[in-house]
C-alpha cells in the first residue's frame, strides 16, 4: 500500500508549510490541495498534500501524473475566481496516473487557501517539536456551505541510531527523507561529524547515553554499533523501555548469543521477542545502502501498521474533535 503521507517522499509536511508561508510573505496566493478521500485502487492515500501557487508552480505531491496536472489547471481557474471547493476525479482513461496507468478508483481533493503565514509556521514548528497538531482547510462547497477538512499530524516519529558507521550513515539519510527525527549515538567524534544538518549527534559511551535518552511509544531504536559487546550493552539499556521498535543488526548466531546472555541476566523472553533481529526486511541485501534500505523499509512497515486515515471532514466550520 502506498505511504499515506506521500508528501514525505519529496518534502516533509513542515517543509511544505514553511514553503507556503514563504510564498505568502512574498505576496503570492497559495492553494492547498488535500487528498481527502479515496475509493478503490489509487496510487496515493488520504493525507497526501499538493501546494499550487499563483504562478502555477507546485510543491509536494498527491501522486503525480495526468490527474495532478488537471488539478493544477482547475486550481488556477478557481484561484482566478476566488473559489475553493471539493474536486472529484475518477481514475479512468481520462485521468490515467503516470502516463496511462489506469487505477480504476476515485479521489476527492479539498482545495482551500493558505491565508496566514504565522499560523502555518506555528504548525510546522509544533510538528518539528514532535507535538500533535493539525492543518485545517476551510472550503465552500457547491451549495455555498462552508466546511472544514482537517489533516491530523501526530507526533513525528523519532529514530535513535546506535552506531555512526557506514550503515548508520546510510540509514540516517533515508530516515530523514521518510520524515523521522534522527539522533545518532557514538563515541567516535570523527564519525559523528560525517552526518549532515538535520541529524542530532550525541557523543559518548553509546549505552550510557541511550539509557539517559527519553524513549516513548513513537521512538524507534536501531542498533548498528561496531561490535558484539556494544550491541549487547545498548540492547540491555533500551529493552525495558517503551520504544515502538527495537532492531539489532547481526547474524542469527550473534543474535542468539546476545539473547542467551541477556536471558541469563533476567531479561524476560517476551521482551526479547519484541526485538527485530536479524534486522530489516528480507530483500537479499548485500551492500551497505541495501542493508540500510531493508531497515528503513521495516521502520515504515511498523510505523504504518494499524494506521488510521489522517483526514477528518467535511466538518462544520469551527468543529473540533474526532
Amino acid at each position: 500500500m502506498p505511504n499515506p503521507t506521500m508528501f514525505a517522499m519529496a518534502d516533509t509536511i513542515d517543509r511544505l508549510l514553511d514553503r507556503a508561508a514563504d510564498l505568502l510573505d512574498a505576496g503570492h496566493e497559495v492553494a492547498f490541495c488535500l487528498l481527502a478521500k479515496t475509493r478503490g485502487s489509487t496510487p496515493a492515500e488520504a493525507g497526501a498534500l499538493l501546494i499550487v501557487d499563483d504562478t502555477a508552480a507546485t510543491h509536494g505531491t498527491i501522486g503525480g501524473g495526468c490527474v495532478e496536472a488537471e488539478i493544477r489547471r482547475r486550481v488556477m481557474e478557481m484561484m482566478a475566481e476566488g473559489q475553493s471547493g471539493l474536486l472529484h476525479f475518477k481514475l479512468d482513461h481520462d485521468y490515467g496516473w503516470d502516463d496511462g496507468l489506469i487505477c480504476g478508483g476515485s479521489i476527492d481533493v479539498a482545495v482551500g487557501y493558505a491565508a496566514d503565514a504565522v499560523s502555518l509556521r506555528t504548525v510546522a514548528a509544533a510538528y518539528r517539536r514532535r507535538e500533535a497538531t493539525e492543518l485545517r482547510l476551510t472550503i465552500t462547497d457547491e451549495g455555498g456551505a462552508r466546511q472544514d477538512f482537517v489533516l491530523d499530524l501526530p507526533p513525528r516519529p523519532r529514530l535513535l541510531i546506535a552506531g555512526a558507521g557506514h550503515i548508520g550513515q546510510a540509514l540516517a539519510r533515508l530516515a530523514r527523507d521518510l520524515d523521522f527525527e534522527v539522533v545518532v549515538f557514538d563515541d567516535r567524534q570523527d564519525l559523528l561529524e560525517k552526518f549532515g544538518d538535520g541529524v542530532h549527534r550525541i557523543a559518548g559511551h553509546i549505552h550510557e547515553k541511550l539509557a539517559a535518552e527519553p524513549i516513548d511509544g513513537d521512538t524507534y531504536v536501531v542498533i548498528v554499533t561496531r561490535g558484539h559487546r556494544h550491541d549487547e550493552q545498548v540492547l540491555e539499556a533500551v529493552i525495558p523501555r517503551p520504544a515502538r521498535y527495537v532492531g539489532m543488526i547481526g547474524s542469527r548466531r550473534k543474535v542468539k548469543v546476545i539473547f542467551d546472555d541477556l536471558a541469563a541476566r533476567g531479561v524476560p523472553a517476551d521482551a526479547l521477542e519484541r526485538v527485530h533481529a536479524p534486522i530489516g526486511v528480507e530483500i537479499g541485501s548485500v551492500t551497505v545502502n541495501e542493508v540500510a534500505l531493508s531497515i528503513a523499509a521495516q521502520l515504515v512497515e511498523v510505523r504504518r501498521a494499524g494506521y488510521r486515515g489522517p483526514v477528518r471532514g467535511p466538518l462544520a466550520v469551527d468543529a473540533v474533535g474526532p
